[in-house]
């Protein structure tokens, strides 16, 4: 299992940011998928997850109706499309599945 991520960067507040999670040696369409992130001194905690088929999501309530998790299993990639940033979704953002991680993508929301 391989996962890489991509997408982060620098962002004022209210700004938009896309991560990418590219997956590779397994089954992708199989498996479910989660976008985990932490921030200094924090614990790692879980943003969203989306079903294998894409069907079901699920969303931890401080990102609900601002961050939306997508995937194309034609492309074996995850996506979590993220509005309204604020500098509390400062972080880096980890994509998850079969247990295994990726090596995170830096997030920043600073004026």
């Amino acid at each position: 299992v391989h996962l890489v991520e991509s997408g982060g960067g620098l962002v004022q507040p209210g700004g938009s940011l896309r991560l990418s999670c590219a997956a590779s040696g397994f089954t992708f369409s199989s498996y479910a998928v989660s976008w985990y992130r932490q921030a200094p001194g924090k614990e790692r905690e879980l943003v969203a997850a989306i079903s294998g088929p894409g069907g079901s999501r699920s969303y931890a309530d401080s990102v609900k109706g601002r961050f939306t998790i997508s995937r194309d299993n034609a492309k074996n990639t995850v996506y979590l499309q993220m509005n309204s940033l604020k500098p509390e979704d400062t972080a880096v953002y980890y994509c998850n599945a079969k247990q295994n991680w990726g090596q995170g993508t830096q997030v920043t929301v600073s004026s």
